[in-house]
């Protein structure tokens, strides 16, 4: 798992070596940009802990952390408008507090650190200052500034550093044997994240998602409303794809567990996965917003004669007619869309409204281009 790790060695051999010497830290906040492998290696670190060889990725307690389904590693989003409200930071304080389900240790990925209010903050301090023995909480953050202070105060702090689009391209091709075509497009649609890029091109349906979401945007200008309404529905379902095979490895986990569980904890190990579907989903939907946002993007450089970066090369017959018409401040307002659609989603509004808004924000722009 820490070989994994690629351009954050000096990180991966510190967190080994803290493993190995029995002396992980109760609170670690990983900061640095998207895509710089903040979240692999908060999995990686908890496979150390858990595993019995090291990390090896091998075992079944490994494959259970990649996956996500493993019951003594939590991975937590916020559930607020963009925030932590207090009300989830009290149910993971409830949680801490309860024993592990099957090994001696339990880890939490808390994401979005930088997203803590004063008020969750203050709720999680005592709990993120002396948490229970066989727990290790790991923050991730993408600025430090960003976090309250009281919170930076409680973690030993791990930066990890950017990585340069091209050294993330040619790690791709090594690891999964794609074309650089490839890697680039995989890389566009994970927003750079190396780990997931690699899961994206060994994941048909995920590819299958990108496809329509071009689609979808080639012939955007000639469709009509009902086309749109129909684009965008189909958008959603190719989202949903990928999640059918994490349902049947959670329908696996509760049978598994149902008798050692009881009722309640089958419940909360339900609640769980719920909570761990929605996240996948949004990662999804995540996904084909930045396909369209780079999809754009790539119509705007060839519009300037910048075709050395574009990303989706197997689609610029299509972009380089848009090219050849869009000004800059049009397309400048096609990518204000697709920001405006995160926005949505992250506010809680429907998957599906926030996609349709986009999609016809776009149409409008690629039937004025100007």
């Amino acid at each position: 798992m820490w070989d994994e790790l690629v351009g954050q060695r000096q990180v991966a051999d510190y967190l080994a070596a803290a493993v190995r010497r029995g002396v992980v830290s109760h609170a670690y906040l990983f900061v640095g940009p998207t895509g710089a492998g903040k979240k692999s290696a908060a999995r990686a670190l908890a496979c150390a802990i858990l595993c019995d060889d090291e990390a090896c990725g091998a075992c079944a307690t490994c494959k259970r952390v990649r996956r996500g389904s493993h019951p003594d590693v939590r991975v937590v989003t916020p559930e607020g408008a963009a925030t932590y409200m207090v009300e989830q930071i009290r149910e993971i304080i409830h949680d801490v507090n309860l024993s592990p389900v099957e090994a001696d240790r339990k880890i939490y990925i808390i994401e979005g650190a930088d997203t803590f209010n004063e008020g969750s903050a203050n709720a999680f301090l005592k709990t993120l200052e002396e948490p229970p023995d066989d727990v290790v909480i790991v923050l991730l953050a993408t600025t430090l500034e960003a976090v309250v202070p009281t919170i930076v105060s409680r973690c030993q702090v791990l930066r990890f550093r950017r990585m340069a689009p091209e050294q993330a391209v040619r790690l791709l091709m090594e690891h999964t044997g794609a074309q650089d075509t490839e890697a680039l497009a995989a890389l566009a649609a994970t927003g750079g994240v190396l780990p997931r890029a690699r899961e994206f091109l060994n994941s048909p349906p995920r590819r299958e998602a990108r496809e329509r979401m071009l689609a979808t945007l080639k012939d955007l200008d000639v469709l009509d409303e009902h086309d749109v309404l129909v684009a965008a529905r189909t958008l959603l379902a190719a989202v949903k794809a990928p999640l059918d095979e994490i349902k049947a490895t959670q329908a696996e986990e509760v049978l598994e567990h149902k008798e050692f569980l009881g009722a309640k904890g089958t419940k909360a190990l339900e609640e769980r996965h719920k909570r761990q579907l929605t996240a996948r989903e949004r990662e999804g939907l995540s996904e084909v917003l930045n396909i369209a946002e780079s999809w754009l993007r790539d119509c705007l450089v060839l519009s300037q004669d910048a075709g050395d970066l574009v990303a989706n090369h197997d689609v610029a017959d299509a972009m380089e007619e848009i090219a050849a018409v869009i000004t800059p401040a049009a397309a400048t307002r096609a990518l204000a869309a697709v920001k405006e659609a995160r926005r949505r989603v992250s506010y809680n509004v429907s998957p599906q409204l926030a996609v349709e808004a986009m999609l016809f924000d776009i149409q409008e722009v690629l039937r004025c281009p100007r």
